[in-house]
């Protein structure tokens, strides 16, 4: 039976992408097939005549198995705004049962898809739902990325509390190391650590350029 996971951040920027790749090839090496999925991107370029997102091009690289890319990405939109900002520049609403859908015939094709959201968890996707809205729609036990830069205890500790009023099932927190030079980095890990039950699943260190099996050696053995 396929195991998913639903992965949001504290943040937009914060290196939820980096951590969807790093889980990928943590559940590679352990022998699992695995795909990654970004179902809604803002940001978009043109290539070929079709609008493509750079984190979702990086899911579906380093997957066990090359999917189509509206597969992985079925709501691209080119302004690198709110997605239902740009949404309702296109002329398009995102209709979270169609993710859903998609999400449910990529599962019959690997042992551990990854669902990265956009955004943090409030982020609006159409006039009444949110990120939030489709987590507990695709039913995933969700994976929180804290960027670890100033401001984040605050951010990871309203983002905790939001996931807890929603009633979601959250698997653990990984710390994505955004910043090179972070001041009181282990420190305000540990401070977060604190303040939560929610295991620790991970800590990526900061780098220049992706490196996926460095950072895979980064999440810890408890998934």
């Amino acid at each position: 039976m396929t195991q998913g996971y639903f992965i949001t951040g504290t943040d937009t920027g914060i290196g939820k992408t980096w951590s969807t790749v790093a889980l990928m090839h943590y559940f590679k090496n352990q022998g699992k097939t695995v795909l990654g999925m970004k179902p809604i991107a803002s940001g978009c370029e043109e290539i070929d005549g079709q609008l493509r997102n750079a984190d979702a091009l990086l899911l579906q690289q380093y997957a066990s198995i090359v999917l189509p890319y509206q597969e992985i990405n079925p709501y691209a939109f080119a302004l690198p705004v709110s997605p239902h900002i740009a949404a309702q520049q296109s002329g398009v609403e995102i209709v979270l049962d169609k993710v859903v859908e998609k999400y449910q015939q990529i599962a019959q094709q690997a042992d551990v898809v990854l669902v990265e959201g956009v955004g943090g968890w409030l982020v609006p996707l159409n006039d009444h739902q949110d990120v939030a809205d489709l987590a507990q729609k695709l039913d995933l036990p969700v994976i929180v990325v804290v960027g670890i830069r100033l401001g984040c205890i605050n951010q990871a500790k309203l983002t905790f509390a939001a996931l807890q009023q929603a009633g979601v099932q959250c698997h653990g927190w990984i710390a994505s190391c955004v910043e090179r030079d972070m001041l009181m980095r282990d420190e305000n890990i540990h401070t977060i650590s604190k303040s939560t039950e929610l295991p620790l699943l991970g800590v990526l260190p900061y780098m220049q350029s992706l490196e996926p099996e460095s950072l895979a050696k980064g999440i810890k053995s408890n998934l």
